[in-house]
């Protein structure tokens, strides 16, 4: 060992190089890298041509293999080929992905319910709206739409940039030389590495109309370019029911969201029956999913964690079922959407059942719009309406100048060859005996006729049948031709004016010939809000201690009433063992029970929904969602208009009015600011007007604190907040003093609390003693010989 030892020493730990980067470098580069890869290469289309990457290659690559929709002397085109074979070329030259994405891709651009331009003519199954997916490669078929020369007709006129492909062998073009922007004719989506896009697509006509007034009026205002652009046209119909104020901001702010609904006919039966047929849908709705929200609404499952249906559950049940007896899809090859219901009886309303199927299916949903794209520079941006235009425009100028200094190109290099044919042909003989007796033809031609190299050149390769005479006239005629295009050319080039004319009048020409109606109905309505009928009767809510609810019919006093005339006493409440009641609230059918809770927070739950006041009722916690940790302290039930006292320990304190405490969220809603290591007090009621004991209006507050001090002022002191907080101050408290309760009266209240031994005592205070602790709000009060210490302060009336 210690031989081995004195051969191999031990080396010393090496420090690292001072340039090695940390992981969390690394890691943040490396992803950085990813993420940008992913935004530019991937998911984002470009604001130039609207493709993204792979579709780009596809579309290029289906160029090379010649399969153009339309060929030359007017014959029909390619014949389309495997849609294997596309896959396996845009593989193999650009796209070294898997083959499902590229597939996927193609398939997306031939669906004509998926984009409103479909650009690749698909045969076979290529899949449905219901959500079916494409039959295999091997089996469908594909070639270029028409509209695709839009894209691809100038690719070859060094209108864009070419790059290498990612093995080098080949080139691909970074964008493609678009004659309109159809980053909004067809849309696009995509999730990338924080950031998405979502564009819908637009009528052509309208999007050719406004690239027109733009062009010719830079200075167009937002609301002229919205007027001529109203909104998105989806392939799947629909309308639109946003009012175009809504509309035009989210084009101004790239940003937003647009209500959409079906449209449907009402079509009469014989015996004057009738029934409701939807015809389109709005985007990313699919028939199917239509009928399975009814089936989930007419037939529905119990929830996890549930033993039976909610009364919500039953509720939409019985709303939908009373006027909708059946519904079948019955949409074909004739009538792409055809979705049949049938209403209960034929003397249902007829907007009744549309609205009810508008409320609780997605007949009528929310379309996002995200205007993210690649912009001119390369970076991803959010952008505007205007933004984008002023960018394609700028595109398109931009490839209109290199198409024509391409072809300017060409004319001269032509020129310059006929040129020297011509001088060629005037001394044919000279020239043919230079060939026949010089060793170097070319150079001898280049001295003795002072030509250039490719003049020369193409003297060296001409035919001997295009020496003749009349070739001569046919030389003259295209340099003829020749030269005057070059001046149109030039004409172009040197002036801005002239080329934004041709722009306009390529546009124009484009739209005269792709341009078609448009699909989506834009008529603003108001969103469905159907609300459950609900028979105002009065009922007395039951709630115990433990949180257990229901509600009986009637009011206290009536029961009582009816009781005594049959001869028999009034029943007690009945509860579970351990339990006990905490209270019971007389008011109606239409009001809503409030539970607060210890975080501050209110919870809400219509007293319709409450169940029968037959056995035990229903904990709260079932109809609302408490967050981990929280208990329920306080209930009342009341109607909207109702007002209520809240304070918290800190004694603290305002006023707000059971609406504002109402939330449609079973989570509830924040409310009153509770700090840690205090505590909500029990609310007071300030005024209600329903139930079979009206509560007037109260005048004043009186606040106790649990070191035994009173004081009362007006409540005209206090704030209402309509939206919760902390509120003001109701008493100056002494130190580790906190406050027992405060609430609002007219002529007493009572004090309850814990005596001496755990005894539970209550003092009643009237108009006279209560008038004795009377001060300004937030003074510190009388300190009351109670006995006891104050727990809570009830109103008495």
């Amino acid at each position: 060992m210690t031989d081995i030892l004195q051969i191999n020493p031990p080396q010393p730990i090496q420090p690292e190089p001072d340039d090695t980067p940390s992981l969390a470098s690394y890691a943040q580069r490396a992803y950085l890298e990813y993420a940008l890869s992913v935004v530019k290469g991937r998911a984002l289309p470009d604001v130039c041509d609207g493709q993204k990457p792979v579709q780009r290659r596809i579309l290029y690559a289906m160029s090379r293999m010649g399969l153009g929709f339309g060929g030359a002397n007017g014959n029909t085109g390619a014949k389309p080929v495997k849609c294997a074979r596309v896959v396996g070329d845009v593989l193999g030259r650009y796209h070294p992905h898997g083959d499902s994405a590229a597939y996927d891709a193609l398939v997306r651009m031939a669906q004509d319910f998926s984009q409103r331009y479909p650009l690749i003519d698909g045969q076979g199954n290529f899949g449905s709206r219901d959500g079916d997916g494409a039959a295999a490669m091997r089996y469908t078929e594909a070639r270029l739409a028409k509209i695709t020369s839009l894209l691809l007709d100038e690719i070859d006129e060094g209108t864009v940039d070419f790059t290498p492909n990612y093995d080098g062998s080949t080139e691909e073009p970074r964008q493609l030389p678009a004659r309109l922007p159809f980053a909004l004719l067809n849309g696009a989506s995509g999730i990338a590495v924080g950031l998405a896009t979502e564009i819908p697509s637009h009528n052509l006509g309208e999007v050719a109309q406004a690239c027109v007034a733009l062009v010719k009026t830079p200075e167009l205002t937002d609301d002229e370019l919205f007027t001529l652009l109203p909104g998105p046209d989806y392939p799947g119909g629909g309308q639109i029911i946003s009012s175009a104020g809504e509309i035009a901001e989210a084009y101004r702010t790239g940003r937003g969201s647009l209500k959409c609904r079906a449209r449907w006919k009402i079509e009469d039966l014989a015996r004057g029956q009738w029934q409701l047929v939807v015809t389109e849908l709005p985007p990313g709705v699919s028939t199917q999913r239509v009928l399975e929200e009814i089936e989930d609404l007419s037939n529905p499952k119990v929830k996890a964690g549930k033993k039976a249906l909610t009364l919500e559950q039953n509720q939409l049940k019985a709303t939908l079922l009373s006027v909708l007896d059946g519904v079948r899809d019955e949409s074909s090859k004739d009538a792409a959407v055809r979705l049949v219901c049938e209403p209960k009886t034929s003397r249902i309303g007829q907007q009744e059942l549309i609205n009810t199927l508008l409320a609780h299916t997605s007949l009528e949903t929310t379309s996002p719009i995200n205007l993210t794209m690649i912009g001119l520079d390369g970076r991803p941006t959010q952008k505007s309406l205007r933004q984008m235009f002023t960018e394609w425009i700028a595109f398109r100028q931009t490839t209109i100048e290199r198409r024509s200094q391409h072809r300017l190109n060409k004319v001269l290099e032509r020129i310059h060859i006929l040129e020297g044919r011509a001088l060629v042909l005037l001394n044919i003989d000279e020239v043919i005996a230079i060939i026949r007796q010089s060793d170097e033809p070319k150079a001898a031609l280049i001295e003795r006729f002072r030509l250039s190299s490719a003049q020369a050149e193409d003297i060296l390769e001409i035919r001997l049948r295009q020496l003749a005479r009349l070739e001569a006239i046919k030389i003259e005629q295209e340099l003829a031709g020749l030269r005057g295009e070059q001046q149109k050319l030039e004409e172009l080039l040197g002036s801005p004016t002239v080329l934004r004319r041709l722009m306009v009048k390529e546009i124009e020409a484009d739209a005269k010939t792709f341009a078609d109606p448009r699909r989506t109905l834009i008529q603003a309505e108001k969103k469905v809000v159907l609300e459950v009928k609900v028979v105002d009767e009065p009922v007395t809510v039951v709630v115990s201690q433990k949180g257990w609810v229901r509600a009986q019919k009637g009011w206290a006093k009536e029961r009582t009433a009816g009781a005594a005339t049959a001869g028999a006493a009034q029943p007690e409440y009945t509860f579970k063992a351990g339990d006990a009641l905490y209270g019971t609230f007389e008011c109606r059918t239409v009001d809503t029970l409030l539970a607060f809770g210890s975080n501050g927070r209110v919870y809400s739950v219509p007293v319709s929904l409450l169940p029968g006041g037959r056995g035990d009722g229903q904990p709260i916690t079932s109809l609302i969602e408490l967050e981990a940790g929280t208990q329920l302290l306080y209930y009342f039930a009341g109607p909207m208009g109702a007002t209520l006292l809240l304070s918290s320990s800190a004694a603290y304190g305002f006023l707000a009015s059971v609406e504002n405490m109402v939330s449609k969220f079973k989570a509830g809603k924040a409310f009153v600011t509770v700090n840690d290591g205090e505590v909500l007090c029990a609310p007071s009621v300030v005024a209600c007007e329903a139930g079979s004991a009206p509560w007037p209006a109260a005048t004043h507050v009186a606040c106790a604190s649990v070191g035994g001090r009173i004081l009362t002022f007006e409540i005209s002191e206090l704030k209402t907040l309509a939206n919760g907080g902390r509120g003001l101050m109701l008493i100056d408290l002494e130190d580790k003093d906190t406050l027992a309760g405060a609430c609002a009266y007219n002529r007493s209240v009572r004090i309850d609390g814990i005596g001496r031994g755990g005894k539970v005592r209550d003092e009643t205070l009237e108009i006279r003693s209560l008038n004795n602790a009377r001060a300004a709000r937030a003074r510190k009060g009388k300190l009351a010989d109670l006995g006891f210490k104050p727990a809570s302060v009830t109103r008495v009336e």
